[in-house]
């Protein structure tokens, strides 16, 4: 694998970045640098990303050179590492109102709509990353046959729970917000729960199941 581009953010954060396509293989390699980097000296926060890996350090203590000699080192060691992670099952409700955009998805695979939410629920997807909203995972290992562009134009609002698709990911909507991701339908799951412990329902290296309650067209 391409060694990692590592470089500043800024007085107190390093960037390590490794070069495109997000696989499992690298994020694998993001979560256990992450596990090493929390053992750093001086760093005080640590945020995995799809491809990357963002360190905060203690400006005033830390070593810039040295946390960065740490991270090179850190991500040929981490090369078969592994992250245990748990499996969780979401259960949904596509189509209709909770998955207005389900008949279009179906139309630009060229598989009908049965087709489409067989495909979605077969699959076995793992958290890369969380991101964009507190609890927001983004899940890979979506079925290419499903892969499509985000919305040109996103909605205003998209209701908490909501399963959408963008690009080759899908992921769910924890809270209510602006998106642009194709919906394809609902759960009634809680992804973020500020009184829970930890607060969001899915981690980096979690797999994930969909299972189907209802499907309209």
């Amino acid at each position: 694998m391409t060694p990692p581009r590592i470089h500043p953010l800024g007085d107190c954060a390093l960037v390590c970045e490794a070069a495109p396509p997000a696989t499992i293989d690298c994020q694998r390699r993001i979560w256990a640098l992450a596990e090493r980097a929390r053992l750093m000296p001086h760093v005080v926060e640590v945020v995995p990303g799809m491809n990357n890996l963002t360190i905060v350090f203690d400006p005033l203590d830390a070593d810039y050179e040295s946390l960065a000699a740490q991270l090179e080192a850190g991500w040929d060691a981490a090369g078969s590492a592994d992250a245990p992670g748990s499996t969780i099952e979401i259960p949904v409700r596509y189509g209709g109102e909770d998955g207005p955009d389900l008949a279009e998805l179906a139309k630009h695979a060229g598989l009908s709509i049965d087709e489409v939410v067989k495909r979605h629920t077969e699959a076995e997807y793992i958290v890369f990353f969380l991101g964009f909203q507190p609890g927001f995972a983004y899940l890979g290992g979506l079925d290419p046959a499903l892969h499509m562009p985000r919305r040109r134009e996103p909605r205003l609002e998209v209701p908490a729970g909501s399963v959408g698709i963008g690009g080759a990911q899908t992921g769910i909507y924890p809270a209510a917000s602006p998106g642009g991701w194709q919906l394809l339908g609902r759960t009634e799951l809680r992804l973020f729960d500020p009184s829970r412990n930890p607060p969001t329902l899915m981690q980096p290296g979690d797999r994930v199941r969909f299972t189907a309650l209802e499907v309209r067209a």
